[in-house]
């Protein structure tokens, strides 16, 4: 009996198809999951320390690549589904870790729509981005997310969070959007380590599913034909099948046990893990460690999903603020008793006037603190100019945006003039408009030989 040339194993045919889309190979799309050396506390805070002084930042603006990468991964995640559904339906046997990503994939697919929701095109293009390295080219603040993830095996918790974020922030203090922009970076790098195990998972299906072909095929010829399974076994061998964990573990446990005719395919397999210093049995145990470190890499960050959407991220934000910090040393005392809305309206302004100016944010926030010391020591605590909101939302505003050397655009200039002259800026362009609009109308009653007080009453309507 010899195998048929247009025999096709089972295989998850749209993983393939998008292997050929993008020339990739099975090797190349099977990266390795974000799994790095698992740090306790003070090593994630000394990892931060080591973290903040690598990152060397970018001075151009690049293109953003985490939205296309988004889709690669959701491409890749409901095609490695497909076949697992499938083997389901069949009553194939499957790995935990595909059994976590069925039943979880509801809430995959959720985050993933919350990730392109909160991920607008460009907008990763404001955030600073590294110049080499791994991450070149990539926002800072992923970096850190795919950092976090790979030390932690895929879980994230607050206060491991915290105390990184902290960490870094003692070298290198990140901007407010950088904060703000940690749940987004963080779910995308769950995604995308949950991309690279299904990626790893599909490949081994397909090296399952080949054991189950040649192992279905030897049984039912062991019961039917047993002279011709030497036949088998030699087109088993012409294949030259993959000698990997998911294949060899698969047929011998589909063969071992199964009587004496069986055992010799099992023989051919030891030999031919014998050139490599390798046997059955240990490639069974290998298999069953590997199976077992993508079960909890699949956990853990299914898991640190349902977090990010628990997590109180306002907090976290105001928390880790060098910014929030710095304005809550307020003379008047009166900004950390505020809302959180007014509080982030204040950052807001703080962080425009860095982006358009030639200070940082901290340093703009100190100037504005200083602006308000000055005034508390010469006015008293009392007075409105010693409130650091003077500075920032009041009449104080243009001397600190004069201090932070802020740079203005003509559309700024027209902003700035409608901000400080509301009224005459609004009331004078409904009177020009009215009288350029009478004006046109009665010259147009005149031509047409209106006169006398009819024209007047014209212009007057």
């Amino acid at each position: 009996m010899k195998v048929n040339s247009s025999i096709i194993f089972k295989i998850p045919l749209r993983f393939f198809g998008y292997l050929r889309k993008k020339r990739l190979t099975l090797t190349a799309a099977v990266e390795l999951p974000l799994r790095a050396e698992l740090f306790g506390s003070d090593q994630m805070k000394q990892h931060g320390k080591t973290l903040a002084n690598s990152h060397e930042l970018s001075p151009k603006r690049l293109q953003d690549k985490l939205l296309s990468r988004l889709a690669d991964n959701e491409t890749i995640l409901i095609d490695v589904c497909r076949p697992l559904t499938e083997a389901i339906v069949t009553n194939r046997l499957i790995a935990p870790a595909e059994e976590w990503l069925l039943d979880n994939f509801y809430l995959i697919e959720e985050q993933i729509r919350t990730a392109k929701r909160h991920l607008p095109k460009g907008y990763s293009r404001e955030l600073p981005r590294l110049l080499n390295g791994p991450s070149a080219g990539l926002p800072r603040v992923y970096d850190i997310a795919l950092e976090t993830i790979s030390h932690g095996d895929g879980r994230v918790d607050p206060e491991g969070l915290s105390s990184f974020v902290a960490a870094y922030q003692s070298i290198t203090v990140l901007k407010l959007g950088e904060l703000w922009a940690i749940p987004i970076m963080l779910r995308l790098a769950l995604i995308e380590n949950l991309r690279r195990i299904a990626a790893r998972l599909a490949v081994d299906r397909i090296n399952r599913d080949q054991a189950d072909h040649w192992a279905d095929w030897m049984i039912k010829t062991a019961a039917e034909d047993p002279n011709g399974l030497i036949m088998v076994i030699a087109d088993m061998a012409r294949s030259d099948p993959p000698m990997v964990g998911p294949f060899v573990a698969e047929l011998a446990r589909r063969l071992q046990g199964q009587g004496p005719a069986l055992a010799l395919p099992l023989t051919w397999i030891e030999q031919r893990l014998s050139g490599a210093g390798l046997t059955i049995e240990r490639m069974v145990r290998l298999e069953t460690r590997q199976q077992a470190a993508d079960q909890v890499s699949m956990s853990n960050s299914i898991g640190s999903l349902r977090f990010l959407s628990a997590m109180n991220w306002r907090e976290f934000v105001e928390t880790m603020s060098v910014v929030e910090q710095r304005l809550g040393e307020d003379p008047a005392d009166v900004y950390s008793r505020m809302d959180f809305t007014t509080r982030d309206c204040y950052r807001h302004v703080v962080e425009n006037i860095a982006r358009n100016g030639s200070r940082s944010e901290i340093e703009v926030a100190g100037q504005a603190i200083e602006l308000s010391r000055k005034a508390a020591a010469g006015k008293g605590e009392e007075d409105r100019a010693a409130h650091v909101g003077f500075y920032l939302i009041d009449k104080g505003l243009p001397e600190l945006e004069q201090m932070a050397g802020l740079h203005f655009s003509p559309v700024r200039m027209l902003h700035k003039v409608f901000r400080i002259f509301p009224l005459p800026v609004y009331g004078g362009s409904i009177i020009f408009l009215t009288v350029i609009s009478a004006a046109y109308f009665t010259t147009t009653a005149c031509t047409d030989g209106l006169q006398g007080g009819m024209l007047w009453l014209a212009g007057l309507l």
